[in-house]
């Protein structure tokens, strides 16, 4: 930790009580009263922006969240969220009262009292005392006279600070927004809200009362209306989680009742549900023990137990015979998500695209080679990157497989989603009035 004292870190006050409001820094140490669900949010925002895990990994890795109780858990799940989502208007506005960069565990410190404060209104005393208790906590006894003059200055200044401020630019790395192109503020623009919740419905069956029927047949409920395990039908299996553009490239591969029907990549599940409720006899591969365990569970839930769920590499596992079709939801950056999962804009660089696509086409030729002559493939990718997405079509046929564009009838739900290559691409501003989508890209192919 640096020499420095916290005071050598602030910007003085234009006026010597605005900041303190009269009281000296508080520089105690000693024992403070717990609080889990900041500590579990220190340990997902520092675990993302330090050490560049997922937010879901680094929660694993909290301490903290070992022994919190499951409200505490999604309370601090939904402060760190927040903090990802804001994080760049969050600096710009601490900017002005930091004279130097403070220590990455401070900055963590400081982010979390900016969320409250600016983004979940709690009320500016709490948001200061408890980031004053949380830097103590860390060990960061120097730092809590800063934390708190800093964050009393952020309560009086920093919501009329809001107002200049181009915060859908300054929540989006610069690299993410210059690849977006036109398409950059329409999906910055959703980032800063939490998305809905969509379902897919189990055919035949009644949707749980009180969402909206989106274009495709997703219900949608709005972000927070209800919690999922409470929905009538759920330990039923009448439904599952899956945002309204993820259940797209399952839909597009329209398998036939019988056929033989690989989903490679299979975990958590949602989309072999779609192909084995369309009646294909589905073997569903993915290659880490603990996603298949997930889907495994998934499954069962939903009463799909005829699967064929394999662990295997999906670019080296081979069927005993051709197959008719293959859905290759391929592992990739992810950032079509990043309105459910801010951390993906945080943690990957340029260069990781460089190496996901690699991944992408060695799954492209392994797939081309399980198909039997005029078996179709869909590719699909949840990325807003073109490298990932329309590059990967272009590689697929110059890999021997044919295009087969999706027909404007078969997107007529959903026309703007068509490319005017018969692909598909969603985006988060897509029907940004009913809650937009993820971002997805898909592509249909067929084996000469």
């Amino acid at each position: 930790m640096s020499q420095l004292s916290g005071q050598d870190y602030m910007k003085p006050s234009p006026s010597p009580t605005s900041c303190s409001h009269g009281r000296r820094p508080d520089r105690r140490g000693g024992r403070v009263a717990p609080d889990p669900t900041r500590d579990i949010a220190f340990d997902i925002v520092e675990g993302v922006i330090v050490h560049r895990r997922m937010l879901d990994t680094s929660l694993e890795h909290s301490v903290a969240a070992r022994t919190a109780e499951p409200r505490d858990r999604a309370a601090a799940h939904r402060l760190a969220a927040t903090v990802l989502r804001h994080m760049g208007t969050a600096n710009e506005i601490l900017a002005p009262f930091l004279k130097r960069e403070p220590p990455e565990p401070v900055r963590v410190v400081l982010l979390i009292g900016v969320a409250q404060l600016l983004f979940l209104d709690t009320p500016a005393h709490a948001a200061v005392a408890t980031s004053v208790a949380l830097a103590r906590r860390r060990g960061l006894v120097p730092f809590a006279g800063l934390v708190n003059a800093v964050l009393r200055r952020v309560a009086a200044e920093g919501a009329q600070a809001l107002d200049g401020l181009d915060q859908p630019r300054l929540d989006v790395p610069p690299w993410l927004w210059q690849s977006w192109g036109r398409l950059a503020r329409p999906i910055a623009s959703t980032l800063g809200h939490e998305p809905p919740l969509d379902l897919t419905i189990r055919p035949g069956d009644a949707a749980p009362p009180g969402g909206e029927v989106m274009p495709n047949g997703s219900v949608r409920f709005a972000p927070g209306a209800v919690r999922v395990v409470e929905l009538p039908g759920f330990a039923e299996g009448t439904f599952w989680v899956q945002d309204m553009a993820a259940s797209l490239p399952a839909r597009l591969l329209d398998v036939k009742a019988g056929e033989r029907v690989a989903d490679l990549c299979a975990a958590p599940g949602g989309k072999t549900a779609q192909l084995a409720c369309a009646g294909a006899e589905v073997f569903a591969i993915e290659r880490e023990g603990r996603r298949i365990e997930r889907l495994r569970a998934n499954l069962a839930r939903l009463g799909l137990d005829g699967v064929h769920v394999i662990q295997a590499d999906a670019a080296q596992w081979r069927p005993d015979a051709p197959l008719d079709a293959i859905l290759l939801d391929a592992p990739c950056s992810a950032t079509g998500t990043i309105r459910r999962h801010p951390d993906a804009m945080w943690i990957k660089r340029p260069r990781d695209i460089a190496t996901m696509t690699q991944g992408q086409d060695r799954l492209l030729a392994a797939a081309r080679d399980m198909l039997r002559p005029g078996g179709r493939l869909v590719y699909a990718v949840c990325s807003l990157q073109p490298e990932e997405g329309e590059q990967r079509a272009q590689a697929a046929a110059a890999m021997g497989l044919v295009p087969d564009p999706f027909t404007p009838e078969e997107l007529a739900f959903l026309p703007q989603a068509r490319t005017p290559e018969g692909w598909l691409r969603t985006h988060p501003g897509m029907l940004g009035a009913q809650g937009g989508m993820d971002g997805f890209f898909a592509a249909r192919f067929r084996r000469a």
